[in-house]
């Protein structure tokens, strides 16, 4: 059949869409195709390509471009159902309902499905509204270019790994690690793939790139490759690539952001930020809880300030952290205001811990209740911002300052530790009457513990998003909690069957 001809008989078919969401499935739409065999033959091209968008080809019964002469409807048909379920899955995210996740907050009804449908059947060049899908979210454009880098250091073969061992300091020399780490920035740095070798020597251009890749990883830019970083470096390429692709399938049909304050904590980030609306008001470091203890994704409301709290110990962090402590030094227990009680014939009595054998008690159970004082000593400090839930997981101020400065911050029993806790306060407090600065200093050095409502209860939002967009560019954080990984495994598995490719 000749080329014309074969246009002529796709202008005059009627094919339908296959649409593989349930929640925007509509009937067949019968339409007639404006593009051309060329322009059915560029989609089909793009469809082999939707690597660049985290998705893989093989899901979507692609027809082979020979089947287009031989039968034209066909071919017109199958490419369009294939481009159909592509473009659901790119617009609407290839994983509907993640399992675990109620951080992910898809949007679907804001997504106008028919109408791409109707243009995907419409358009002279059905590639381009594939381009344009894949394109939806603002910040998929950056996490797609940093995928295609991070694709093509992988079809090269990769990067080596850095030999483990103690912190390599700059000014060192090492025969074999310095020069594995040279290697491996090499792949992804150009400044130092163009600097003279150094060979065993951790020189300053090497060190310079060191804090640039500590930088760009959210890490301490010290130039010191010490555990945290290595374990970074040494990470497969394919790790990297699976999580920009997880990074691009969560954004799809995202949420917009509701309007007014509300408070957002990305857990593997370790900041917290309150926005209003799209401004954001105040960015602050935060501790978050370590993989044993996993802060808990929540949409919450925080609803009440608590100044001077005590603390009421779960048993968990009784049994795991202050039975230890018990057991090497009572005294110093007791001075941080801690009291422990049993239940006596249905009331709680204090006892005198001092009294106690606690190398007998067994780590499996903490036979006793306890309780911490309010003051400079407790795990709470002087705020904690409560924002009822199953959990009970809170925001906190904290007595230990010097964990903020480290770059890896997961290590709480699950709340989430503040580094500006009075900051927080100021936007808390803001609208209760009554409550100016004096009164909120008078109450801090008060000591008393008081609870305050705050005037609006102010959403708050605790997520897990490993790729963080900022000015165009990516930043990728560890995986502490594996959520990517899973999404990955999610990802990866078969949808409903297509119809065969012909």
């Amino acid at each position: 059949m000749r080329r014309r001809d074969l246009c002529l008989v796709l202008a005059a078919s009627a094919v339908p869409l296959a649409v593989s969401d349930q929640a925007h499935s509509q009937p067949p739409v019968p339409a007639s195709t404006r593009a051309s065999v060329d322009a059915l033959l560029r989609l089909t091209a793009r469809l082999r390509r939707l690597e660049e968008d985290g998705l893989d080809p093989a899901w979507y019964a692609i027809p082979a471009d020979e089947a287009a002469p031989a039968d034209p409807r066909g071919f017109a048909s199958s490419a369009l159902r294939a481009a159909g379920a592509a473009l659901s899955d790119l617009l609407l995210g290839r994983v509907r309902q993640p399992t675990d996740r109620p951080d992910i907050l898809r949007d679907p009804a804001a997504v106008p499905m028919p109408r791409w449908q109707l243009d995907l059947l419409g358009a002279a060049e059905p590639a381009a509204v594939i381009d344009r899908a894949a394109l939806v979210h603002p910040e998929a454009l950056a996490i797609r270019t940093e995928l295609a880098r991070a694709r093509a250091i992988l079809a090269a073969g990769g990067w080596g790994r850095i030999p483990a061992g103690p912190t390599i300091e700059p000014g060192s020399s090492d025969p074999d690690r310095v020069p594995a780490l040279r290697a491996r920035l090499r792949v992804t740095d150009p400044a130092l793939a163009a600097a003279e070798d150094g060979g065993a020597l951790y020189d300053p251009p090497l060190a310079e790139a060191v804090r640039r890749w500590q930088e760009e990883n959210g890490l301490e830019a010290d130039g010191r490759v010490g555990a945290i970083s290595l374990a970074q470096l040494n990470r497969p390429v394919l790790d990297r690539v699976n999580q920009l692709r997880v990074a691009l399938d969560m954004r799809r049909a995202a949420a917009r952001p509701p309007a007014g304050r509300r408070i957002d904590v990305n857990i593997p980030d370790y900041r917290l930020q309150v926005m209003d609306g799209t401004k954001r008001l105040l960015r602050m470091n935060v501790v978050v809880g370590r993989p044993s203890r996993a802060t808990p994704l929540l949409q919450v409301r925080m609803t009440t300030v608590q100044f001077n709290p005590p603390w009421g110990v779960p048993e968990r962090n009784a049994r795991e952290d202050l039975l230890p402590k018990l057991r090497r030094d009572v005294k110093s227990v007791v001075a941080k205001g801690f009291h422990f009680y049993t239940v006596v014939g249905g009331e709680r009595v204090e006892i005198d811990p001092a009294t106690v054998d606690w190398n007998t008690v067994p780590k499996e159970r903490f036979p006793y209740l306890v309780r911490q004082d309010a003051g400079d000593e407790s795990a709470l400090g002087r705020l904690k911002f409560i924002m009822p839930n199953n959990d009970d997981i809170y925001l906190h101020d904290t007595p230990d300052r010097a964990a903020f400065n480290r770059p890896d911050r997961a290590f709480s029993s699950g709340c989430i530790r503040l580094e500006r806790p009075m900051e927080l306060l100021t936007i808390a407090m803001d609208g209760v009457r009554g409550w100016d600065d004096a009164r909120i200093r008078k109450t801090l050095d008060g000591g008393q513990t008081v609870n305050v409502p705050v005037a609006r209860p102010i959403p708050v939002h605790l997520i897990y998003s490993t790729a963080v967009v900022e000015d165009g560019h990516v930043r990728l954080r560890p995986d502490i909690y594996g959520l990517d990984a899973a999404y990955a495994r999610e990802l990866a598995r078969p949808a409903v069957p297509q119809v065969a490719a012909r």
